[in-house]
């Protein structure tokens, strides 16, 4: 009964959020200012879900983010902090109400398995960084909770040919309850969502901003996925 009543009670923050923040959002644009609302919502949206966010370290103006992936968690937490742009995978794209909200937030879609798309992606990527960080997720998908998954070099195809020209930063996301947390396995995305609402207390999540990359951890994009996951591992581990 208690975790009912505590779903009810966000899940009503989280429409009184939407249904104030939308039309601002709207009329915002209007204005010129479409970037403002977004990352505002999303991270007014993490707080209603019960995040806790602490920070180490500096995001750096202008970087690119390379991530672990636990949760729908981290791109609310993220976007709240640092008002960070993210990077997904075209499939996102086939929804079109997810897609939606997704360009609210001025996400770009990649297409990894698609080489010949690979200097529209980095202009696309060009485009986005500015005075918003941009994040990629390079585990493609979200992990157990315990355990980094392979970071693919592949979704770095589209920001290879800009690793000397932006700072490539390594984001170690710490949750305190990561594997009760987590979205993973078989479990249905809107059942994560409901078990996170109901879950007494709130979610601690330490976000680690470690030092760029640099010299030969740059050298190429395999060199940029195998130097973030070792520092994001070895943060983790601390």
């Amino acid at each position: 009964m208690a975790g009912t009543l505590r779903l009810a009670a966000r899940s009503l923050a989280a429409f009184f959020v939407f249904v104030t923040l939308v039309p601002a959002h709207v009329v915002v644009s209007l204005a010129g200012a479409r970037n403002l609302v977004p990352p505002l919502f999303l991270g007014l949206m993490g707080r209603v879900a019960g995040l806790h966010v602490r920070v180490t370290g500096q995001p750096r103006r202008g970087a690119l983010f390379l991530a672990n992936h636990e949760s729908w968690l981290d791109i609310l937490a993220l976007a709240g902090t640092t008002r960070s742009v993210f990077v997904a995978h075209a499939g996102l794209a086939g929804h079109p109400a997810l897609k939606w909200l997704c360009d609210q937030n001025d996400t770009v879609f990649i297409a990894r398995d698609m080489r010949g798309t690979v200097a529209r992606q980095v202009e696309q990527v060009k485009q986005a960084l500015g005075e918003r960080p941009v994040t990629i997720f390079p585990e493609a998908t979200t992990n157990d909770g315990i355990e980094l998954r392979p970071f693919r070099s592949s979704l770095l195809s589209a920001v290879e040919a800009l690793a000397h020209d932006i700072p490539i930063q390594p984001v170690a996301l710490d949750y305190a309850d990561a594997a009760e947390t987590c979205w993973y396995g078989d479990e249905a995305g809107l059942a994560n969502v409901r078990r996170v609402l109901a879950r007494r207390g709130g979610v601690g999540l330490t976000i680690h901003f470690l030092d760029p990359l640099s010299g030969p951890e740059l050298a190429d994009r395999k060199a940029m996925a195998a130097a973030a996951r070792t520092r994001i591992a070895a943060a983790l581990r601390r």
